[in-house]
């Protein structure tokens, strides 16, 4: 993988996995043979939503270790509860800095990082930015469940993101969906990178599954397959822009 932007040359494709589910036996089966076929020769990034309140944190970090092993690994916050991605209170910036807390102190080192419901406001930017993660919640698209006003960074291509405190933020974003994979792998597309993303429970669907595998092996044919870990490690984007300016 080429080490700044200048050099990097052809067009780039990486997979990530919403892993919402990571103690439901049958989606975590699911996703660790997926995660292990690495379909279109990807290694798929685990971002990983950690135990809520009640949930097994020891089987957990196994399985945590475990995607790790395999892939790149990453966290997914979901804010309010394992079934509630958006906030609805609270301060999201210190709920990331506890959660990297404790996995730091269980071992684990994510450097990747999904906000779950594709929140992120300049506060958990800055933490990120501080505790030296990468993110990916900025989009190229705007989900259509988000209210207009909702929080939410669309951008269609890795950038830097200036903070008001001078520090940067390694923004990679998701660019598509398995149903925006599928329909459009075949169709031109002039981004240096593009980033598919899937959640463990779309395994639980045949149809989507299938879907997915397919769009997987196809783009591993018209892309370079990479990972998130090699980009967030070896691409340097010449472009950078303010986070006020990257709010969609």
């Amino acid at each position: 993988m080429p080490h700044t932007a200048h050099i990097l040359h052809g067009r780039y494709a990486v997979v990530s996995c919403h892993v919402e589910r990571p103690l439901d036996d049958v989606v975590w089966r699911r996703f660790a043979a997926l995660q292990q076929r690495r379909p279109g020769r990807f290694p798929i990034a685990a971002l990983m939503r950690p135990p809520g309140l009640g949930e097994d944190e020891s089987a957990w970090l196994e399985r945590a270790r475990e995607a790790q092993a395999r892939g790149p690994f990453g966290l997914h916050t979901h804010w309010t509860a394992p079934d509630h991605a958006r906030p609805t209170g609270g301060d999201p910036a210190a709920l990331v800095r506890e959660q990297v807390h404790w996995l730091r102190s269980a071992g684990l080192e994510a450097e990747l990082f999904c906000g779950g419901g594709w929140y992120l406001d300049e506060p958990v930017a800055e933490a990120l930015a501080e505790l030296g993660y990468t993110d990916c919640t900025a989009t190229a698209f705007r989900p259509d469940y988000l209210a207009p006003d909702a929080a939410h960074l669309q951008l269609d291509e890795p950038a830097w993101l200036e903070l008001t405190s001078g520090r940067r933020l390694l923004e990679l974003p998701t660019t598509h969906s398995i149903g925006m994979l599928v329909r459009g792998v075949f169709a031109a597309d002039h981004r240096q990178v593009l980033h598919a993303y899937f959640h463990d429970t779309d395994l639980l669907d045949r149809r989507r599954a299938a879907a997915l595998r397919a769009g997987l092996t196809l783009l591993g044919l018209r892309r370079t397959p990479s990972d998130l870990r090699e980009l967030q490690r070896g691409l340097r984007p010449e472009k950078t822009m303010s986070f006020a300016k990257s709010r969609g």
